[in-house]
């Protein structure tokens, strides 16, 4: 079993930056591709980022791509997204999640067992 807590969240201003981290417990995350979600109100939960175990992998998607960054640090079992620029329409909770196994499907934000609570990010116009 993998445990995930995500931190990180908060209010703020568009154009400001956050940074969330996300701490895993439980088994070792070896070949583990870890990911970022986002579900915003009344929306569908929608795929934001992804690193393979290595670090020599990493995805995006569109909209976020040139201002989120995620990286990972494999001894401490943390995941962080970097987020730059932010936009009101990035308003969301945030997930992270852990699949075990790195294959494309997984960089594209699929087959992902392990989920987090969720850190609410409100972006102020």
């Amino acid at each position: 079993q993998v445990q995930l807590v995500e931190s990180g969240g908060g209010l703020v201003q568009a154009g400001d930056s956050l940074r969330l981290l996300c701490a895993a417990s439980g088994r070792t995350l070896t070949s583990f591709t870890m990911g970022w979600f986002r579900q915003g109100t009344g929306k569908e939960r929608e795929f934001v980022s992804s690193i393979s175990w290595e670090s020599a992998r990493t995805y995006y998607t569109d909209s976020v791509k040139g201002r989120f960054s995620i990286s990972r640090d494999n001894v401490k079992k943390t995941v962080a997204l970097q987020m730059n620029d932010l936009k009101p329409e990035d308003t969301a909770v945030y997930y992270c999640a852990a699949a075990a196994a790195v294959s494309s499907r997984t960089m594209t934000g699929y087959g992902y067992s392990y989920w987090g609570q969720g850190t609410q990010v409100t972006v102020s116009s």
